[in-house]
């Protein structure tokens, strides 16, 4: 198992050094990271490549007996590149330029920043390639993140014309596909098709739709070009990975993609960042973790763990003590199998000197050293359980063409990917259920439940995915306006709502609404009341049971929630954004069915369990600021342990 920290010495005077590497020692670290933001400390001037600094950074460390983890450092380009090259800069919706002086301003489509960024990733990799400290190679840093994901240049324009054309061939293929008959936007030859910048109304759906995913195949080629330069120069000990930043659901890439290339992912955890009051819902963090799990459907890395108060321009909430260990444990219930700490030592000057670390400005070794020294020391020992695999019996679905779907035509001012995901996620969290989130495209036929949040666009041949899942005796959970689109992001011809999975679902829906105020529903019971809100389907049972229904008399108290029976599975359909409790009510009567493992805990109270060989293990994680029980015992706040027993 690794264990350290982000490590630069550059911001510090040389002698610190060993000083340094004393007390990481002392701490339990056995790897650092090093590297990702020093391109011009390795290439001052054009050609002129010196990495004598890294040597002796990295002849430290092996005294120390540390492994190194070096990021290539392609994310902050040095100034000189700027100015000979002024085209490599990414430009905003307006035509304005990013300017030098903040990071990740390239544009992926400038040909002049793939060739210097291929260079100094071949020159860096080969001249460590036989360096037995360095066992991965972290290629740029968060990809897409703060919106560098996204240009509007005259380079980008022309390589979306010419992706579209490698994409229909024929313009009358694209006119005929995005129905540009409508507001006579017909086009002669690809060179007519704009940029979809700001216009009066909107642009084309589906041209919204592939200019999305250029955007993907613009950030994923440069991150497979990068990758592959590094794999082609590496030693053969080395392995290559990048690092995700959070809020992958509102990126323009498809992050299963982008990671395709790598051998492990990698993720930057921040459960709260600057400005936020609070950190986010424990259940938005375990989805997160689970995300990262589900790229490669395996266990993962952390190379950014928050100790410190974060934050560039605006601080926010600074972790309680036992906190950020406790989101440590967290993460190592979820499927991380080594971590690394943002960062050692908070920096003076810079963007980021308000980006507090283990050790603060002041260089003192407190609580936030001692806390990171009781995970490394009590995690250890469970190292085994920790890298065995998770294997989960529910899984929430997730396709980036249906986000960006939704990101173009949100159809309610409320509407939000993410929440919606949550909405179906949070129940089952709340009973400590385990679940993995994947793309759609991924086998899901082992599961015995899937979630399915507001997927607009399924084909005829999901919906046969579905079916067959389903026969075997799986259960589906849809929720609203699912299946009512093709995969050219157009609204099914001829085919009653919800599309191809009707049928499936035993419901037919002929009206739906926008929902800007909540309405109640009712079980089919009388027992129960709740709310629905962003969305309404009417939904009209065919062979399905009505669980809810709306109360308003004008549709004459339409179904809500529907259950039915399809071969030996059962298929829900939530037509609504329904209200916790009642997800809470359906969540535990699909894992009853299911006969899966959960557990009623106090809100606030995480239990994870993990199986290794015939033994259970509980890790315990209370992400409040009171106490909480356990089968008699009392879990402190912001507490995290292990236990073999409860």
């Amino acid at each position: 198992m690794y264990l350290g920290v982000d490590y630069y010495p550059e911001h510090w005077p040389a002698d610190m050094m060993d000083e340094d590497l004393r007390r990481m020692k002392e701490m339990g670290v056995n790897i650092i990271r090093i590297g990702e933001f020093a391109w011009h400390l390795m290439e001052k001037e054009e050609g002129s490549f010196d990495f004598s600094f890294f040597d002796s950074v990295i002849e430290k460390a092996r005294q120390f007996d540390f492994k190194v983890m070096f990021g290539t450092p392609t994310a902050t380009f040095p100034a000189w590149l700027a100015a000979k090259h002024p085209s490599i800069l990414s430009e905003f919706e307006d035509g304005s330029v990013r300017a030098f002086g903040g990071r990740r301003q390239y544009c992926y489509n400038s040909d002049h920043y793939v060739e210097y960024a291929s260079r100094i990733t071949a020159r860096l990799v080969q001249h460590y390639r036989n360096e037995e400290a360095i066992i991965a190679w972290q290629i740029d840093n968060e990809f897409g993140h703060e919106g560098s994901d996204m240009c509007n240049c005259a380079q980008c324009h022309k390589k979306f014309q010419a992706f579209l054309k490698e994409k229909y061939s024929d313009i009358n293929s694209l006119n005929e596909v995005y129905g540009t008959i409508f507001w006579g936007q017909t086009y002669n030859n690809f060179h007519e098709i704009p940029l979809p910048k700001k216009t009066i109304t909107q642009h084309n759906p589906s041209l919204m739709l592939d200019w999305a995913r250029f955007r993907s195949h613009s950030v994923n080629s440069f991150a497979r070009k990068m990758s592959e330069t590094a794999r082609n120069n590496r030693g053969a000990h080395q392995e290559i990975t990048t690092n995700v930043s959070g809020g992958f659901f509102g990126k323009w890439f498809d992050h299963e993609e982008n990671l395709a290339s790598m051998d492990f992912v990698s993720y930057d955890n921040y459960p709260v960042w600057g400005g936020l009051e609070k950190p986010v819902h424990p259940a938005e963090t375990a989805m997160s973790l689970d995300f990262n799990r589900g790229l490669k459907g395996k266990n993962f890395w952390i190379v950014e763990e928050i100790m410190g108060m974060q934050g560039h321009d605006v601080i926010g909430y600074l972790p309680r003590p036992g906190e950020a260990k406790m989101w440590s444990y967290q993460a190592f219930a979820h499927g991380c199998s080594n971590m690394l700490y943002f960062r050692w030592r908070g920096m003076t000057r810079g963007a980021e000197q308000f980006c507090y670390g283990i050790l603060d400005h002041d260089n003192a070794a407190g609580r936030k050293y001692r806390e990171v020294q009781e995970v490394f020391s009590g995690i250890t020992p469970y190292s085994d359980m920790i890298n065995a695999p998770i294997q989960p019996k529910v899984a929430v679905l997730y396709d980036y063409d249906n986000i960006w779907s939704w990101r173009n035509q949100p159809q309610n001012r409320n509407f939000d990917f993410k929440e919606e995901l949550l909405r179906l996620y949070k129940p089952f969290f709340a009973l400590n259920v385990q679940m993995d989130v994947i793309p759609v495209d991924r086998d899901f036929s082992g599961y015995e439940v899937i979630l399915i949040p507001c997927l607009q666009i399924i084909d005829s041949t999901l919906a046969e995915r579905f079916k067959e899942f389903a026969g075997r005796g799986g259960t589906l959970v849809f929720s609203f306006r699912a299946g009512i689109k093709d995969k050219d992001n157009n609204i099914h011809f001829k085919l009653t709502s919800p599309g191809y999975i009707r049928e499936l679902a035993g419901i037919e829906i002929h009206d739906s609404e926008s929902l800007f105020e909540p309405l109640g529903i009712e079980g089919s019971d009388g027992n129960h009341k709740g709310s629905a809100a962003v969305w309404r389907d009417l939904l009209e049972p065919v062979t399905a049971e009505v669980i809810y229904s709306y109360e308003d008399e004008l549709f004459g108290r339409a179904a809500a929630i529907t259950r039915n029976k399809a071969g030996r599975g059962n298929v829900y359909y939530i037509g609504c954004g329904a209200d916790d409790m009642t997800m809470q009510k359906l969540a535990t009567e699909i894992l009853d069915q299911k006969d899966i493992w959960s557990l009623h805990t106090e809100e606030g109270l995480e239990v994870y369990r993990r199986v290794h060989g015939n033994d259970d293990y509980y890790f315990i994680m209370n992400h409040t600021g009171t106490p909480k029980r356990l089968n008699g015992r009392e879990i402190k706040p912001f507490e995290s342990c292990i236990l073999t027993e409860m």
